[in-house]
């Protein structure tokens, strides 16, 4: 059976090397990366080093070329720009980012590229978790109003917004406007976003013993690596994603099956059937179990 070319941005990341070894058996990969190596200076083999923030498209277009699927992994990160705490290099970084997003659509978009997969975050929406943490808030689910109180969330949340747009169809290839009759057949970009939760082992360990607190957050947001690889798959490979009006967009939580879950993943299961294997309650009941002892 041919196999699907997936283009991976992003592909040194943390994200995309969680994905990769089943990704390099499943798929035909293309992988981009501003570097060739990972956090831990290990080199990642057959990444392209190409830079997405560049406005001129033409310069990486080949590679969205003859493409079923992007996985857009890739950003900016700022961690010296917050080391540094300036308010304006913190909002520009994350402009940036919404620009490498801009420019990945779009290039999809023109390519005949169908569908582009995105590594969100539950930071989209994270002014809401120290309201749930503090039981002044119950549940989110991902059709609510995605509300940020920082600019990385903000950032990711526009990541969304703008993948309706494109998902809408009135993007024209062109880069024009087309609405009504002008309206371009095949102009809707596939789009789902992935609102990335917990992918560690190690959240839970890092809670003081008997804080409930941070233990709780660790655990709704727990996502096993098999979990996650399955989300991304079954995100680039369902047949249908429209929702009820006739849209190809959606997003879904990326968390595993747990029970102190504050966010639904309900509609994962029901549009790309979504079936998570792991339980964070299961996975760390030893540790649980000492949390609870220490604060009685």
């Amino acid at each position: 059976m041919t196999k699907l070319k997936v283009l991976i941005t992003g592909a040194s990341g943390v994200i995309a090397g969680q994905l990769l070894d089943v990704f390099r058996e499943r798929y035909d990969l293309t992988l981009l990366d501003i570097k060739t190596t990972n956090r831990e200076g290990l080199e990642i083999s057959d990444v392209q080093v190409t830079d997405l923030a560049d406005k001129n498209r033409d310069n990486y277009r080949p590679y969205f070329k003859g493409m079923d699927a992007i996985v857009h992994c890739g950003f900016v990160g700022n961690s010296s720009i917050e080391a540094n705490e300036n308010i304006d290099d913190r909002f520009s970084n994350e402009l940036l980012n919404v620009q490498i997003a801009y420019n990945i659509y779009q290039t999809a978009l023109e390519e005949g590229v169908k569908r582009v997969v995105v590594a969100s975050s539950n930071h989209a929406a994270d002014y809401f978790e120290p309201l749930i943490l503090n039981n002044q808030y119950d549940y989110i689910h991902p059709n609510d109003r995605a509300l940020s109180d920082n600019y990385y969330g903000w950032a990711k949340e526009a990541y969304e917004h703008l993948g309706f747009v494109f998902a809408v169809g009135k993007q024209r290839r062109d880069s024009g406007f087309a609405s009504g009759k002008e309206q371009q057949a095949g102009s809707q970009l596939e789009n789902i976003q992935l609102r990335i939760g917990g992918p560690r082992e190690t959240d839970i360990h890092k809670c003081t013993l008997g804080d409930l607190r941070c233990m709780r957050r660790a655990l709704a947001a727990y996502m096993s690596e098999r979990d996650m690889q399955q989300l991304f798959i079954k995100s680039i490979e369902a047949d249908d994603i429209r929702d009820e009006r006739g849209i190809p967009f959606q997003i879904f939580y990326g968390i595993s099956e747990n029970p102190h879950a504050f966010w639904s993943i309900a509609n994962a299961r029901q549009v790309i059937d979504y079936q998570p294997e792991d339980n964070s309650e299961i996975r760390f009941a030893e540790t649980i179990a000492k949390h609870l002892a220490a604060a009685k």
